[in-house]
């Protein structure tokens, strides 16, 4: 790599570094950040925005999600770190040892492989790279790898390879989560992960919504399921009380105590 190329992978690491912690950033405030021109800055978030790691608005650029935009895997693994481990500790108490299951590439899902080395043994099924990365240390774990073309924003693999290989399975539990829902459906903001998604949930005899209070009620551009496809539902006790009973006349919910 020339030294041109590395200055600038470093200054735009620096940038995706900045907007994941503040969340937003404007394109006036990286420049000073920085220490290069603001043409040269919005030449940086261009590429940024165009690999999926950060979001585009006028004068700056965001990390959080929007209808049309998920938001990085990198992102996703910061944000509501503790109602997702505290809904994980709740789905892992739905798994019973020498069981299938798989999971898909949320970072909720992702504090539920976290999990499940002290479970096995189990066979675990997932396209999130992250997860296959901690699962694959624990002998217990039959683990099944489901390549396909890898997403670097979302760090999993997806496309019809995955969808294929998710359709020769048969298991007894999937874990997914989403971007948004409302009591009767689930939505997300990207096409090529709903259809993987929507693999699993045809893939597995139960499956299991793993939603934070921080999701619903929301939408997002594209409709994934009706919560009515799913077997339960499983959220953190941040989740308003109305909401909850209108979830409750379509599934059965598990709500996950945060100790806040």
């Amino acid at each position: 790599m020339s030294k041109g190329a590395r200055s600038r992978e470093q200054r735009q690491q620096r940038i995706v570094d900045h907007v994941l912690a503040q969340g937003s950033a404007s394109a006036a405030e990286l420049t000073e950040l920085v220490g290069v021109s603001v043409m040269t800055v919005h030449r940086d978030l261009d590429e940024l925005a165009r690999r999926g790691l950060v979001r585009k608005f006028h004068g700056g650029v965001s990390a959080q999600p929007s209808t049309v935009f998920e938001g990085s895997s990198e992102y996703r693994m910061g944000a509501q770190r503790p109602l997702k481990e505290a809904i994980a500790g709740a789905a892992v108490q739905l798994v019973e040892p020498g069981g299938s299951i798989l999971l898909d590439d949320s970072t909720t899902a992702l504090a539920v492989a976290e999990s499940l080395g002290d479970l096995g043994p189990l066979t675990v099924a997932t396209n999130y790279l992250p997860a296959i990365e901690i699962l694959k240390k624990s002998p217990e774990i039959h683990l099944i790898c489901l390549g396909g073309n890898y997403s670097t924003t979302h760090d999993s693999f997806l496309g019809l390879p995955c969808i294929e290989a998710v359709g020769a399975l048969s298991v007894d539990m999937a874990f997914v989560s989403t971007s948004a829902m409302n009591p009767t459906m689930t939505f997300h903001q990207e096409h090529e992960l709903v259809q993987v998604k929507r693999a699993m949930l045809a893939a597995a005899e139960r499956s299991f919504l793993l939603m934070d209070s921080s999701k619903m009620p929301r939408k997002a551009l594209h409709q994934m399921a009706p919560l009515a496809d799913y077997d339960q539902l499983v959220v953190d006790d941040g989740v308003d009380e109305e909401f909850l009973a209108a979830a409750r006349d379509v599934l059965p919910v598990t709500v996950a105590p945060t100790g806040a």
